[in-house]
Order: C-alpha cells, then sequence, then structure tokens
C-alpha cells in the first residue's frame, strides 16, 4: 500500500469526519432555532389576535352592546382590521370559518375547496393547541386557531408550509453545498500535499487532534525543515492563527449584533410615543436624513374638539388632578379609535386632536377609515361619559371636522426640534369644518372633497361588483379592498347641509353631515332635506320651504332643516341678487 494511500485513510477522516460534524450540529442548531422561532412567533400573534377579539367583546358587554347585531358586526370588522394590521407576507393569511364550515372572515383571498372543508373541521373541533397542519385553498399551510364564542368563529392564523420552513429548507441546502466544498478542498489538499508528507506528518496530525478535541486554536505545529514539511508546518500554522482571529471576531460582531438590537428595541419603545410607529418603521428600514422632508400628498385631516371645555375646567378648578384623569381616558379611548384606523395622531392642540390619514403610508381607503374613525369616536364618547356620570364629573361633548385633499407632510421644524406634521389650505380648512359644528349643530362635518372620494370608493364597489357577477355567471366575488371599502361606504347617510365659504376665503365649499345608522323617521327625513337642498340651489324657494317643513315636523329639534327653512322664507320676501350661488360666509373660525 502506498504511503500517499494510507495518509489519505488516516487523515481524509480526521478533516471531513469533524467539517461534517460540525456541520450537522451547526445545522441541526440553526433548524431548531429557526423552527423555534417561528413557531413562537406563530403563537405570540395568535395570542394577541385572542386578546385583541376578548378586548373586544368585553367593550360590548361593558357598555351593554353585546346583543346589538350592529355592534357585534363592527367588533368583527375591528377584529378582522386588527388581523390584517398583524399579517407581514403575502403567504400569511388570517381567517374564521364557523360551525358549518362557512368561511366567515379573511384577510386574503381564500376559498376552502368543499373537499377541504370537512377535513379542516374536523381538526379544529379538535381543539388541539398545536401546531396544525391541513390543506387549504389547495395548499399545505401551517397553523394554530382557538374557539372564539361570543362570535361562533374558529379563528385561524395560517401559513404557506413552505414558507414557514423555507428558511430551515435554505440551511439544509447551504450545508450540503458548503460541506461538499469543504470535503472536496480537503481531498484536493491532501493529494497535492501528501507526496511531500513524512515523519513530521505524525506531529502534524498530533497537533491537529489536540485542537479539535479541545477547541483551542492556540496550538502551533514546530517546524523542523526548509522544504515542502516545513512549508506545510508553517501553512498550517497560518491557518489556525486565522482562524483563532476570525473566532475572536465572530464573537465580537455576534456580541455588537446583540447590543444594537437591544438598542434598537429601545430607541422604538421611548420614540412611538413621540412619533407615530409608521414613521419609526420607514426610519429604521431605510435610515436615510432626506426620507421624512417635506412633500405634497392627498391626505384625509381630522380635527376633533371638545365643546365648552373652558366651563368644564372652571368645575375643575379645585381639582386639576380629576380634570387631567378625566383628559387621559379621553384621550387614550379617542387616540386608540384613530389608531386602529390606520391613523396618524398628529398633535394634541389643547383639548383638541388633530390626526390624518395618507402618510406616510397611502391607502386605498384613508378617506373612509378617516370618517368611520370619527364615527367611532362619537359613539366612544357614550362609554366615557358613563364613567364621567358615574363618579359625578362633567360630561364630554365633541364635534368632529374633516376634509380631503393636498396637503405638504413631513418632518417641519429645526434641527434640534422636529415634528411629522401637515400644513397648507385643506389643514386649515379641515379646522374650521370642526368649528362649523358648532354653528349646525352638528356632530361631525365633512367637506365635498371628502364627500366625493366617498362616492369613488362607491363607483368602483358597483362597478367591480357589477364585473364579478358577469364573470362569475351572477355570484358574488370577493370584492377585494376597494370593494370593502365601499361595501363600508354605502352603508353611510350623507346629508347635505350648506355651502359655506369659510372665515378668509371666497370660494364655497359644500359641507356634508354623516351618520351610520338612522331610524325609518331620520332616514324619510334626510331624503326629504336632501330634496329640498336641490330646489334651494334651484332659487325654487317656496318649494324647498315645503320639504324643509316636512323635515322639522319629522324632526322638530333639527336645526340645519328649521335654519333652512327660515332662510327660504326670508328669500321669498327679500329675493337674493341675480348672482346669488348659494354661499354663505362664515364672519367667525
Amino acid at each position: 500500500m502506498k504511503i500517499r494511500t494510507k495518509i489519505f485513510l488516516v487523515v481524509l477522516p480526521l478533516i471531513i469526519l469533524p467539517l461534517c460534524i460540525s456541520q450537522a450540529a451547526s445545522y441541526s442548531a440553526a433548524v431548531r432555532g429557526i423552527d423555534r422561532a417561528a413557531r413562537e412567533f406563530l403563537d405570540f400573534k395568535i395570542a394577541e389576535l385572542q386578546k385583541y377579539a376578548e378586548n373586544q367583546w368585553s367593550l360590548l358587554v361593558e357598555n351593554g352592546y353585546a346583543g346589538r347585531s350592529d355592534m357585534v358586526e363592527a367588533a368583527q370588522i375591528a377584529v378582522e382590521t386588527y388581523a390584517r394590521s398583524i399579517i407581514l407576507n403575502d403567504t400569511e393569511i388570517i381567517f374564521a370559518v364557523d360551525r358549518t364550515g362557512d368561511l366567515v372572515m379573511k384577510t386574503l383571498d381564500l376559498e376552502i375547496l368543499p373537499e377541504e372543508a370537512g377535513e379542516l373541521l374536523g381538526i379544529l373541533e379538535d381543539e388541539d393547541s398545536g401546531l396544525l397542519q391541513a390543506r387549504i385553498g389547495g395548499k399545505e399551510r401551517i397553523f394554530r386557531s382557538f374557539w372564539f364564542t361570543p362570535f361562533g368563529w374558529h379563528i385561524v392564523l395560517s401559513e404557506e408550509r413552505d414558507s414557514f420552513y423555507r428558511d430551515a429548507e435554505a440551511i439544509t441546502f447551504m450545508t450540503i453545498i458548503t460541506a461538499a466544498c469543504a470535503s472536496a478542498a480537503a481531498v484536493l489538499l491532501l493529494i497535492f500535499f501528501s507526496r511531500f508528507l513524512t515523519n513530521p506528518l505524525a506531529r502534524i496530525v498530533k497537533v491537529m487532534n489536540g485542537i479539535i478535541s479541545s477547541g483551542d486554536l492556540s496550538g502551533r505545529v514546530e517546524v523542523e525543515y526548509r522544504d515542502e514539511t516545513g512549508e506545510l508546518a508553517h501553512t498550517f500554522n497560518r491557518m489556525t492563527t486565522g482562524l483563532e482571529r476570525a473566532w475572536a471576531e465572530i464573537k465580537r460582531y455576534a456580541f455588537q449584533a446583540v447590543l444594537a438590537g437591544k438598542k434598537e428595541q429601545r430607541i422604538r419603545g421611548i420614540f412611538q410615543k413621540y412619533v407615530p410607529r409608521n414613521v419609526i418603521e420607514e426610519f429604521f428600514s431605510s435610515p436615510d436624513p432626506n426620507m421624512l422632508r417635506g412633500k405634497n400628498a392627498t391626505l384625509a385631516i381630522l380635527f376633533s374638539d371638545i365643546r365648552g371645555f373652558t366651563t368644564i375646567s372652571e368645575d375643575y378648578a379645585n381639582a386639576p388632578e380629576r380634570l387631567v384623569e378625566s383628559l387621559n381616558r379621553y384621550f387614550s379611548g379617542q387616540v386608540d379609535i384613530i389608531m386602529n384606523r390606520d391613523g396618524i395622531v398628529d398633535k394634541y392642540i389643547g383639548d383638541a386632536i388633530m390626526a390624518f390619514w395618507g402618510a406616510p403610508v397611502q391607502q386605498n381607503d384613508d378617506a373612509l377609515q378617516s370618517v368611520y374613525a370619527a364615527l367611532e369616536m362619537i359613539d366612544a364618547l357614550e362609554g366615557f361619559n358613563e364613567t364621567q356620570r358615574r363618579f359625578g364629573l362633567k360630561e364630554f361633548r365633541i364635534g368632529v371636522g374633516i376634509n380631503y385633499g393636498l396637503a405638504t407632510v413631513g418632518n417641519i421644524g429645526s434641527e434640534r426640534k422636529m415634528d411629522y406634521t401637515v400644513i397648507g389650505d385643506n389643514v386649515n380648512l379641515a379646522s374650521r369644518m370642526e368649528g362649523l359644528t358648532k354653528t349646525y349643530h352638528a356632530e361631525l362635518l365633512i367637506t365635498q372633497s371628502l364627500y366625493e372620494k366617498l362616492q369613488e370608493l362607491i363607483a368602483v364597489n358597483d362597478g367591480a361588483a357589477n364585473s364579478s357577477s358577469a364573470g362569475n355567471g351572477g355570484s358574488a366575488g370577493n370584492g377585494g379592498s376597494a370593494g370593502n371599502g365601499g361595501d363600508l361606504a354605502k352603508s353611510l347617510n350623507f346629508r347635505l347641509l350648506d355651502t359655506v365659504a369659510v372665515k378668509g376665503k371666497t370660494q364655497g365649499v359644500r359641507i356634508y353631515a354623516v351618520k351610520r345608522n338612522l331610524n325609518p323617521k331620520e332616514k324619510q327625513a334626510w331624503d326629504i332635506h336632501n330634496q329640498a337642498m336641490d330646489y334651494y340651489y334651484r332659487r325654487q324657494f317656496r318649494e324647498a320651504a315645503e320639504k324643509f317643513r316636512d323635515t322639522v315636523a319629522l324632526l322638530p329639534s333639527d336645526y340645519g332643516a328649521r335654519n333652512l327653512f327660515g332662510r327660504c322664507k326670508t328669500y321669498l320676501t327679500s329675493p337674493p341678487p341675480p348672482d346669488w350661488n348659494g354661499v354663505e360666509v362664515m364672519q367667525s373660525k
């Protein structure tokens, strides 16, 4: 047997076997770590979703709305909205099925095939709390679920199996490639150097075995000769020196990475109290100092204000801490609603709140989300005031104004203090809308531009529904986000109140009142009122007055109809000039 063969038989296993063992150990540890992290993250998200759903139900129960189907539906919509907000990639889907296996909620397009529904429902009914797997929508998916009794839903958080195990499979592939490359390199080196190995080879092997067994890279081979064998010994010493240095660098970088991660978490935690979460996320993903410079964007801008706050604060003159406590509870509830509707709270202006939708990330339904946020802010006052009454404190009433249009958004200020905020005429108009709620005795007023945007959503939804019906033989399609937004917009009721030129402006803008739920009498009154507005703008004041009188008959305390009725009576005796265009000029803010 040739010595080269003996060298192969002795040295090759000593190189390849530890390499394979270390690769296998690294692979096993990496895969276990990724798998554990993925499972824990899935568990965390399903737990947060369950907690959110329970909180929504608790709010209904606490406020006595658990028996109202519309409020339960609103809570279900809130759960669906929250589910969409925790989705991180396109392969992840959160959905819910009822006891019969029908799909009642989903965050992305999903169709459960008939042959899949029975198997899925059987798995869900077993109430296994572990990580589950089934074929859903034609794909194998990994999922966790929980049964939410108030809604009668099995709520499922799922991920495609291929996506769930993608990183582990990538590590498998890279481990095989690395092991193969390292083994091939070892064989080539042995072929090249084995002819020059003699007696010193035994000592090299001894040192190598010592390093492998102890993990101490400080071991070195004595260079005995100035020939190829000596060069091999010298090369081996250089290799171990490099490995020792590399290992020290790896440990140092790992330690620095851990410190950097903890530091970033602390920074996020601190600044999310002052800076919108979306802005912080965008900065950390691309920390360009110019990324938040001013730009023009189409935004929905909301202002809300507490009515008669000066009088309320006077009643707290001897107990300012109770005023602060009430304000904190009020702001907490209102801000939660805005943020749950994907809005950005710009600032507090005394007892007022300024918020906007459409930046730094713009969504198709920003206008709709702003209106629903305002309606929910108004509805939330009932629960807040119930607490106020229980403690013998003053109740709060608010007015909310919203405008939709182009504004400048970005970091504004100095190098030492900056705010991420919006400025422009449309911001001022939104503020004026809030002020006009006092004049028109309305809780919520929106501008014509916002009204037109909502009508656009409705039109897009109707077009998508018709297209889906034609393409599917009359069956309803999923509709997508535009369809869902249109459906929500169609559930709103609008009433044109007036055309006004706010203080400092000459051009008029139409203003609308908005409500979600109207009783039959209110619905009839609002329809008649809108008919009266058509007569009014055509200068048919007699017909308009009759319609406004009918509106007042249905809603005796309605200020808007009574105000316009009186205006029509005045115009019947003293007609407006020929160039009259229906614009009322406001003399105050």
